[in-house]
């Protein structure tokens, strides 16, 4: 009887043992919020928060994901540069996704972040179609956003005020088109909306207006408006010609692990790089033949 039990005692020893390990080995599979490997893929669930000259690539880019992952769930948001930064650098997101680098926002902690830039956004003054004009020089441009010139005649347009469409503080598309099309100028208060699909329609639909829009969200309600007589092209960009464009980053918290490095090394995959990436109006990193850095 004695005997009996030991062997009793041993063999439960061992299955707590086996217990103990197999569910530490489960863990160390996953990565943040709950991420682990599925029977047919990559399983869990992730956030990528922040620019929304980014979002519809993102969008579509997990949509796609998902659609051939069916374990995986992938939330995309908006909410501007600085809300993806901040989001990501508190641990509240899984990635930050930023039209500027994290070096240029401050309350930021860059040293713990890290860069997977994705593709690169060209940006453009965008106006009213009513107001005929489709050539700014960069010194008019200045004038008009910081409000010296407030009428359209002053430029070659129509006899109509101007009426400005500013993003908020923390939009990386904000900061990257007042760092390059107006050279660091403060910009006049206006109508000011976060949503680039919003200020698009704004824009569209209000006399004499003029904003700024990534070109992945122009579209024929609207005029791209050259600046000293270069278009807003891909060609351009690509070529150094035209100076407004930023790279798209999507910023970890450290190295990606799970599901998140999957949908990150997806992001540069020919899916998204050779289809999503041209067809949604974006530039491929890989076909620039300038580069900026963070200063």
């Amino acid at each position: 009887m004695q005997k009996l039990k030991k062997i009793l005692l041993v063999t439960l020893a061992a299955l707590l043992v086996f217990a103990v390990v197999g569910c530490s080995g489960t863990n160390q599979e996953g990565t943040n919020q709950g991420q682990t490997a599925g029977e047919n893929g990559i399983a869990g669930s992730i956030t990528a928060v922040g620019s929304t000259a980014l979002q519809p690539l993102v969008d579509q880019a997990a949509q796609q994901f998902m659609s051939e992952n069916p374990d995986a769930q992938i939330v995309v948001n908006g909410g501007g540069s600085g809300t993806g930064l901040t989001q990501v650098s508190q641990g509240a997101a899984d990635i930050g996704n930023s039209d500027v680098f994290a070096e240029e926002k401050d309350g930021i902690d860059a040293s713990q972040l890290v860069d997977h830039k994705v593709a690169v956004v060209g940006m453009a003054a965008v106006v009213n179609p009513k107001v005929k004009v489709n050539n700014l020089t960069k010194q008019q441009l200045i004038d008009i956003f910081t409000g010296k010139i407030t009428n359209w005649k002053d430029v070659g347009g129509i006899d109509q005020k101007i009426t400005l469409v500013n993003r908020p503080k923390g939009s990386g598309t904000r900061a990257t088109f007042k760092k390059y099309a107006l050279d660091g100028a403060e910009e006049a208060s206006g109508i000011e909306e976060d949503s680039s699909g919003t200020v698009r329609k704004i824009i569209a639909e209000t006399p004499g207006a003029i904003g700024y829009l990534a070109l992945s969200y122009v579209d024929n309600s609207v005029v791209a408006v050259s600046l000293d007589g270069v278009a807003p092209t891909k060609e351009n960009i690509i070529e150094g010609k035209y100076p407004v464009w930023s790279y798209e980053h999507m910023y970890t918290k450290g190295e990606p692990k799970g599901l998140t490095k999957a949908f990150l090394d997806y992001m540069l995959s020919d899916d998204v790089q050779k289809t999503l990436v041209p067809k949604l109006g974006y530039i491929p990193v890989t076909e620039m033949k300038v580069e900026k850095g963070a200063k």
